[in-house]
């Protein structure tokens, strides 16, 4: 029997900090990432296949993070999909209209392992990091 992992849509436009989330994703909590460099690319994957959870940076080149956001709760296949915001905007305004826009959680960067890796363990079903169908195996 295949065991299908959990998945995340990691949304940011710095390369260095997509791959230190797909790292601390695989590595603390056996999630795999697919990664979004663009918001035109997050809001393709998003409409293409439902995540289990998805991490979105705000500032960003192009529609920016708060469309993104807002068009993946009107028109995506994850319109449910927990989101997680990960910015350097620490403002009240930022963080209120992330959650009117039905964000989940929001985060403060820079980025830390054990947060994010929390955040995201307590925003996947059940609350729980495991492969779908049975629990990660030990590396």
């Amino acid at each position: 029997m295949e065991i299908k992992r959990y998945t995340a849509l990691v949304v940011d436009d710095n390369e260095p900090t997509r791959a230190l989330l797909a790292k601390i994703l695989d590595q603390e909590l056996g999630v795999l990432s697919v990664p979004a460099g663009t918001c035109e690319s997050a809001l393709r994957f998003a409409r293409q296949r439902e995540f289990d959870v998805i991490l979105l940076d705000l500032l960003m080149p192009g529609v920016g993070g708060f469309e993104v956001l807002k068009q993946i709760r009107a028109e995506s296949r994850n319109v449910h999909t927990p989101i997680i915001v990960l910015s350097v905007l620490d403002d009240r305004e930022s963080v209120d209209r992330c959650m009117a826009l039905k964000a989940h959680a929001f985060v403060t960067k820079p980025v830390n392992r054990e947060i994010v890796a929390g955040m995201v363990k307590a925003h996947l079903p059940n609350g729980l990091a495991v492969w779908r169908g049975a629990r990660r195996p030990e590396a």
